[in-house]
């Protein structure tokens, strides 16, 4: 049986134009769905919430994580193309942390919410 979709008001036109003037443009969209498929994935993401703990290099991440130096800096790699972190060198050493935008409290909002 196929479903109906009934309309119970007409819609609003002035509503659609405020509505309209709100959405975000379609560039910040595209940029905000990169963001999530970024971090849609488990590795990518355990590597993020390490960083809300602390700031890290690339040997401490793989130590922490259990995955190999290469395996870790080729997901840094993209992480910093799309500005998820960001990096400072001090002497040899290269530390990472999360690239702002409240982006830490979003990722330990996420993880409160999943573990009740």
């Amino acid at each position: 049986m196929a479903e109906e979709f009934v309309q119970l008001n007409e819609p609003d036109s002035s509503d659609l134009s405020y509505l309209k003037e709100k959405m975000a443009e379609n560039d910040d969209l595209e940029r905000l769905s990169e963001i999530y498929k970024l971090m849609g994935d488990p590795t990518r993401m355990k590597i993020l919430y390490a960083l809300t703990l602390s700031e890290l290099c690339v040997s401490d991440i793989s130590e922490l994580l259990d995955m190999t130096q290469s395996a870790v800096s080729h997901q840094l790699r993209l992480l910093r193309a799309s500005r998820l972190v960001k990096y400072r060198k001090a002497g040899k050493n290269v530390y990472y942390s999360l690239g702002g935008n409240d982006l830490d409290s979003v990722i330990k909002a996420g993880i409160e919410e999943i573990s009740g």
